[in-house]
This record gives structure tokens, C-alpha cells and sequence, in this order.
């Protein structure tokens, strides 16, 4: 048997209002909510209701054959509840099916991972009761923020008692091996990491609506066609992708939910497919070896390691003068939760994206996302945020108030 992993990441961050220097920030006000707000509700519109329901009735018609994994951001989970509560619903529908598994990940959808593991440790503990009480079900499978992982993040998220992971299937780590069967990370005794077949998730993720691919139009039996050809020794196949791909970056217009709604019944015209969660891979599955990967890995741009978020010295400074901040604000925690609150939203790992300045497509990309003018706007907007939290942080210090 071959297993079909959808995996589809939901994330929406707060996206801070267009401070520069000088301006003065009220009650810690730093985000831009009638933007979050309204494209909350136009993401919840035109991607999260019709999608899940295209979702929902795939899983009915197949009779619970049809199978797939989401992640929510505690951002989008928070927005949802207060701006779009039916989408919220139409999500939890879906863990009610049971054919559905909602995975794990920083409640901030931030990089924590990467720079402060008690921080890291923190978010995931919030982010695992989040889900658990929504969804009905203490999750088992991680996936940290865009994918990023090495062998000492992955060796924490064993310790934090996660049985599998998710990861991109990139060949600077892989070599001449397959990412279509599980591995086990080095140092890791217990956790499967299942990778992204990048090229088969882009096809979908990026490349369906492109009318210059030169397998445009795409059709459903044609790319059930592709899975189906895929070679040995595949034992699984993970197409793990945005979710905002379907109606939101990609609109309806371009018949990617039709497509969808024809996906699942192509597939699983061959007999020896099926689609699976990824804990029941794992579950199923050995591993097939161990995997080395002594430095970062995400599915983010032609690089994919840290580059998106840490690939220039205004990304760097940004970054480490947001988690200089952590020592004191902790101090104060317990007496001060709406300072935490204001320091974790900012970590959401979209702040220092926007700071990015790369060229060719990763510019486009970064450029389709990113609410401000310019990486050197966003620079601004996110420095002074910075900075007057850091003043908040230091007059609590001072006044026990």
C-alpha cells in the first residue's frame, strides 16, 4: 500500500500598524486589527468554509476513506474565535468526523525553536491544551513553524512527548534517499519524521494556476495519474501545503476546489492506495534510517533553511532585540500576562518575514504576503513596536505596576 498524506497548515498572524518612530502607542495597541479582522473574515470566506465542507464531503462519500492532517496557529485559533466563529465550527466538524488529525506546533507560530527552547517548550505546552480542548484530542504529531527543524529541535520535540513530525523533503539533507519513507532524526530514539514531496505539493501549492506551466490546466486524474506513478521504495506520499491555497491564494475561479472535490475518488481508483494521517503512518510504518540534519531545514523559499527570516542584518538585529526582551518580561509575568501577550504576538515569525530582501521569485512571494510598503517599512514598523514594549517591560520593572 501506498498512503496519501495531506497535511495543510492554517495561519494568520497579528499584523502590526505602520508605527514609526515618534508615534505614540497606547495600551500596548501595537496591531493593526481592522486589517487582521477583515482578512480573517475574507480568508474564512473564501477558503476555510468551502474548503472544509469540500473536506467534509470527501470524507462522506468515500465512507471515511479519505483522510487528512491540518495545523491551526494559536494566532488564526484566536482569531477565528473572535471574528469568524462558523469557520472555527466548520474546523471542529472536521475533528468530529474522526478522519481527521489537528497536529501540534508553537502557539505563536514563531521561531522560537530556533533561538530559546524554554520559550519553545512554553508555546508548544499552550498551543497542546489549545487543541486538545477544541479539537477533543491530545495531539501526537509536531510540525513546527514552516517546517523548520534540525537534530537538536527535533530531539526536544521527542522530549516534549510527540511521536511524530513533520519536515521538507529536500535533497541537501537526502541525498540519493527517497522522502516518501519515514526516518528517524539523529539523537532521537522514538520520533518518525514523514517529509514533504515538494515537487508533487507545489504542483497544487504554486503551479496549478500558472497558465505558463506547461501542465496547465491540471485535472484530478491527471495528478492521481502522477501519485500513482510515483516509484519505489515510496511507501507513503506527503503533499503538505498552505491551506490558503485554495480560494484565498488561488481563487475559485481557477476550479482548484473542483479539484479537489474530484481528488480523493481518482486516487483511490488504484487499489493500493490509500489516504492516511500522518500518526497512522507512523503508526504503520517503520523507519527506514536515520537522518542527519545538523543545520536548519524549512520548506521556505529556494534555500529552504532560515534565510526567509534571518537572512539579512535587519531581519538579524530585529529578531534578537524581540528575544532580548524575554529575561525580564518573565520576571514579570505572572502580574503583567497583557505585556507577555503584546511579546508573543510579535514573535510570530511573519514580523521578521516582511523584513526579507531577497530577489527573483522568494521576492514575489515574500511581496504577495507582506502588508508594508517595503522590507525597510517593515524594519520600522516592527523596531518601534520593539521598542516601546521595551520601555512597557522596563517601567513595570520600575513601578511594580
Amino acid at each position: 500500500m501506498i498512503d496519501v498524506v495531506f497535511y495543510f497548515q492554517v495561519h494568520q498572524p497579528y499584523r502590526l500598524a505602520k508605527w514609526k518612530p515618534g508615534d505614540k502607542i497606547r495600551k500596548l495597541a501595537y496591531f493593526d486589527d481592522p486589517l487582521n479582522k477583515m482578512v480573517a473574515e475574507r480568508v474564512a470566506e473564501r477558503c476555510y468554509l468551502p474548503m472544509n465542507r469540500v473536506l467534509l464531503d470527501a470524507i462522506e462519500k468515500t465512507d471515511g476513506q479519505f483522510r487528512c492532517a491540518f495545523s491551526l496557529s494559536g494566532t488564526v485559533i484566536r482569531q477565528l474565535r473572535e471574528w469568524a466563529p462558523k469557520a472555527l465550527d466548520s474546523f471542529v466538524e472536521l475533528a468530529e468526523s474522526g478522519c481527521v488529525e489537528f497536529l501540534c506546533e508553537t502557539s505563536q507560530h514563531s521561531l522560537a525553536a530556533v533561538v530559546d527552547a524554554a520559550e519553545f517548550s512554553a508555546q508548544v505546552e499552550q498551543q497542546r491544551e489549545t487543541i486538545e480542548d477544541l479539537f477533543g484530542s491530545r495531539p501526537t504529531t509536531f510540525r513546527n513553524t514552516e517546517l523548520i527543524l534540525d537534530n537538536r529541535i527535533c530531539q526536544q520535540v521527542e522530549t516534549l512527548g510527540f511521536s511524530t513530525m513533520l519536515g521538507e523533503g529536500a535533497e541537501r539533507v537526502l541525498g540519493w534517499r527517497s522522502p516518501q519513507v519515514p526516518y528517524q532524526p539523529r539523537g532521537c530514539k522514538r520520533l518518525k519524521l514523514l517529509l514533504r514531496s515538494y515537487s508533487l505539493s507545489d504542483d497544487i501549492a504554486f503551479r496549478f494556476s500558472n497558465a505558463k506551466w506547461p501542465q496547465y490546466p491540471l485535472f484530478a486524474d491527471t495528478y492521481a495519474s502522477w501519485l500513482h506513478d510515483v516509484p519505489p521504495p515510496a511507501q507513503f506520499i506527503g503533499l503538505f501545503m498552505d491551506y490558503e491555497t485554495f480560494g484565498e491564494h488561488q481563487s475559485a475561479q481557477t476550479g482548484i476546489l473542483e479539484f479537489m472535490k474530484h481528488l480523493p475518488d481518482e486516487v483511490l481508483t488504484k487499489p493500493n492506495f490509500r489516504f492516511r494521517t500522518p500518526a497512522q503512518v507512523a503508526a504503520e510504518l517503520p523507519s527506514a534510517g536515520e537522518l542527519d540534519i545538523s543545520t536548519p531545514l524549512s520548506w521556505a523559499d529556494v534555500e529552504r533553511n532560515l534565510s526567509a527570516w534571518l537572512g539579512n542584518p535587519m531581519q538579524i538585529e530585529a529578531h534578537r532585540s524581540l528575544y532580548a526582551l524575554r529575561p525580564k518580561l518573565m520576571e514579570i509575568a505572572s502580574r503583567r500576562p497583557d505585556l507577555v501577550d503584546a511579546w508573543r504576538l510579535m514573535t510570530t515569525s511573519d514580523q521578521v518575514y516582511y523584513v526579507a530582501t531577497k530577489g527573483h521569485s522568494d521576492a514575489e512571494v515574500h511581496e504577495y504576503f507582506s502588508p508594508h510598503a517595503s522590507p525597510y517599512a517593515a524594519f520600522v514598523t516592527l523596531m518601534t513596536a520593539v521598542d516601546d514594549l521595551r520601555l512597557q517591560i522596563d517601567r513595570a520593572h520600575t513601578t511594580g505596576l
